[in-house]
C-alpha cells in the first residue's frame, strides 16, 4: 500500500520539483495517497462548468457508410452544429484501439526516471515530450493531467526515438486511422463544393500527426481541479479514444442563455469521438465549428485517453479556402502561418476559445 503523505503550503515539499523536475507527474502526488488537493492545483470557481444532463453529442453508425450517402450527410452536419460527433463501427479494429491503450498505461507505469528521459530537460527531439498540465509556466493554476506528446515524422524517426514501452501499438493505431480520416475529410470538402483534394490541399487538412498519450490519475478533490481546461483544439480533426472511466465535457449552445452549458461524453466501448479543431473552422471560413471542451478530474480511477491530433503542416499558410472565396463568401480569417497559431496557443494557458480570435479579421 502507497504511504500517505499531507501536502500543504506550509510543507517543505517541493512540489514543482517532485512532480516536474523530477518526472513524478501528477501520477506521483496521486500513489503518494495524498489526501487533499495541492493548492497549486486548485482552479478558479469560473473555471468549473455548469453541466447539461441527458444530453450529449450525436452518435453515428457508419456501418452503411459506402452505400447509404445520409451517413456522410450526418457528419458534416454535427461537424457544422456540434462540431463534435461520436462514431461506432468506423474500421479501426477493436484490437487496435485495446492495443494502445494498453501501451498507455504501459507507458505511465514505467519508473519516473524513464519517464523523465522524454521531458523537454532531457528528450533528445522536439517531436518527443512526457509533461504535466498544459503550460505550467503560464497558467495560474495546474491541470491534474500527464501526458506523452509524439509528433509523427516519419515510421523511422519513430523507431529511433518513441518509448518502446508504446511505440507499435500508437504506430499501428495510427496507421488504422487514416482510411477513417481520409473519409471523413472527403465527405465534408465535397459538403464544402471542394471536389478534389489534391496535394495542397491535403497537406493543409491532414499534412501532420500528432498524438497525445493523457494519463488523468485519480484525485484527492476532483470537485476543486480540471484534467484538462477549456479550450478548443488547434487541429484540424482530432480522433478521440477514451477509456471506460468518462470525464469528457463539451460546451453546446454557447451563448444562449440558460441552455449554455456542458455536456458529457459517454464512453462508448470500441467507438472515437471526433472533433472539428481551429485550423477545420478557419479553412471552412466558419461552416465547421471547433467549439469548447474540458476534462473534470476523478476522485476513484485513473482514466486515460489517446487523441490522434490531424494537422495542417506547420510551414502551411491556413486562411478560408479559395473555392469558397471563389463562391463569394465574405473571409472570417486573414491568411496566417499555421505554426505562428500553434505556437500563440502553447503561449498561454488554457482560455476558451480566444485563440481563434488570433486568426480573424
Amino acid at each position: 500500500m502507497a504511504p500517505t503523505m499531507a501536502i500543504s503550503s506550509a510543507d517543505s515539499f517541493d512540489l514543482t520539483d517532485f512532480v516536474i523536475n523530477k518526472g513524478n507527474g501528477v501520477k506521483g502526488l496521486s500513489d503518494l495517497g495524498i489526501k487533499s488537493l495541492p493548492s497549486q492545483y486548485i482552479q478558479p470557481q469560473e473555471a468549473l462548468i455548469n453541466i447539461i444532463p441527458q444530453k450529449s453529442i450525436p452518435v453515428i453508425d457508419m456501418s452503411n457508410w459506402e452505400t447509404d450517402p445520409k451517413v456522410a450527410e450526418s457528419v458534416c452536419e454535427a461537424a457544422q452544429q456540434f462540431g463534435f460527433f461520436q462514431l461506432v463501427n468506423h474500421g479501426v479494429p477493436l484490437e487496435v484501439l485495446d492495443g494502445v491503450k494498453d501501451a498507455t498505461h504501459r507507458f505511465f507505469g514505467l519508473p519516473a526516471e524513464e519517464k523523465r528521459k522524454y521531458s523537454k530537460e532531457l528528450s533528445s527531439t522536439n517531436s518527443v515530450r512526457f509533461g504535466t498540465s498544459f503550460s505550467p509556466d503560464a497558467e495560474k493554476a495546474l491541470e491534474w493531467k500527464d501526458y506523452l506528446s509524439l509528433f509523427y515524422v516519419s515510421e523511422e524517426e519513430a523507431f529511433a526515438l518513441w518509448p518502446n514501452a508504446c511505440r507499435d501499438e500508437v504506430l499501428e493505431y495510427m496507421k488504422r486511422s487514416q482510411i477513417l480520416c481520409r473519409k471523413l475529410m472527403n465527405a465534408l470538402m465535397e459538403n464544402l463544393n471542394v471536389k478534389e483534394i489534391d496535394e495542397t490541399k491535403e497537406s493543409l487538412l491532414m499534412g501532420s500527426k500528432r498524438i497525445n498519450l493523457n494519463y488523468y490519475p485519480r484525485c484527492p478533490n476532483p470537485n476543486l481541479t480540471v484534467g484538462v481546461g477549456r479550450h478548443s483544439d488547434v487541429s484540424s480533426l482530432t480522433f478521440l479514444l477514451q477509456d471506460e472511466i468518462g470525464g469528457l465535457y463539451v460546451r453546446v449552445n454557447e451563448g444562449k442563455g440558460e441552455e449554455d452549458g456542458w455536456v458529457h461524453v459517454p464512453p462508448i466501448e470500441g467507438s472515437l469521438v471526433i472533433n472539428v479543431g481551429d485550423a477545420l473552422q478557419i479553412l471552412s471560413n466558419g461552416r465547421y465549428r471547433s467549439v469548447e471542451h474540458c476534462v473534470i478530474a476523478s476522485g476513484s480511477k485513473n482514466r486515460i485517453s489517446i487523441p490522434i491530433f490531424v494537422n495542417p503542416r506547420p510551414s502551411d499558410v491556413i486562411g478560408p479556402l479559395p473555392e469558397l472565396i471563389a463562391a463569394g463568401e465574405k473571409p472570417k480569417y486573414k491568411d496566417i502561418l499555421y505554426s505562428d497559431y500553434v505556437k500563440h496557443f502553447f503561449r498561454k494557458a488554457h482560455d476558451g476559445k480566444k485563440t481563434v480570435a488570433f486568426a480573424e479579421i
